[in-house]
């Protein structure tokens, strides 16, 4: 037997502000985290335009240094409704909510996706491995999960990592937010592990019609697709995928 050194994935307490106020605390992996805070604010429902945030900054600790926080500032005559504060706190530790209730909340908030984009298949096959291509702290750690939007021939605009799946989409929601960038209207998601409830809610929420996950759904997940009027692709690996919901976007 030989020692070996071995590098652990971090996981930090992330704590997000709203001027003086504590919002939620998630756990992620530390880098990106104003990207994540952009994302979060908006997936979540407690913004509900980019414009929304004027500013975001790490919140100084102690000693003068950044510490785990980051500090959202909202626009002139912007404000979370106090029964989102509530909701967000839960939310930093799970769902919150369940069944019917999760996707008619959702759907009052972010209405169905409108969208004439098409992805041919041999597009969707090539993604997972483009994706992987990008996944640095996984090839050295292997415990981190991914997410990636790319347009409709393929080319990807965002990734990012992270210990949480729905981090690492809100991160990438958070990088487009943040950067100005379009591209989230036509696009397409793709998520490490399952395509679970959250990571549809937060891609229905971002207006992205095509979400797309390894590994497998949930009857959540695809209850929600099909009421937002997104594309559901599942088991997506290099010897096939199956489409749950708006199958009419995939052609050959």
């Amino acid at each position: 037997m030989r020692d070996a050194a071995d590098r652990v994935v971090g996981e930090e307490p992330l704590e997000i502000r709203v001027g003086d106020r504590p919002l939620a605390v998630v756990m992620r992996t530390p880098g990106d985290d104003l990207d994540l805070v952009a994302g979060f604010l908006l997936t979540e429902g407690l913004v509900s335009s980019p414009h929304d945030i004027a500013r975001l900054e790490p919140a100084a600790a102690r000693d003068g240094h950044p510490g785990n926080a980051v500090v959202a500032t909202l626009a002139p005559g912007v404000s979370i409704p106090e029964e989102r504060w509530k909701r967000a706190i839960a939310a930093s530790a799970a769902c919150g909510l369940c069944g019917k209730v999760a996707i008619e909340d959702v759907i009052v908030r972010a209405p169905p996706v409108r969208s004439a984009v098409r992805v041919r298949r041999a597009t969707l096959l090539a993604l997972p491995g483009r994706l992987r291509a990008e996944q640095t702290l996984f090839s050295e750690t292997g415990g981190l999960h991914a997410a990636g939007l790319f347009d409709a021939s393929g080319r990807l605009l965002v990734a990012r990592e992270d210990v949480g799946r729905h981090n690492a989409v809100d991160k990438v929601v958070g990088a487009l937010v943040r950067a100005g960038t379009p591209g989230a209207e036509d696009g397409l998601l793709l998520a490490s592990g399952r395509a679970g409830f959250e990571i549809v809610q937060k891609a229905l929420v971002a207006r992205i019609p095509v979400v797309a996950a390894v590994g497998a759904p949930t009857s959540l997940s695809v209850d929600l697709a099909r009421r937002g009027g997104m594309t559901l692709v599942a088991f997506l690996r290099s010897g096939g995928f199956s489409v749950y919901t708006g199958e009419e976007r995939v052609v050959s």
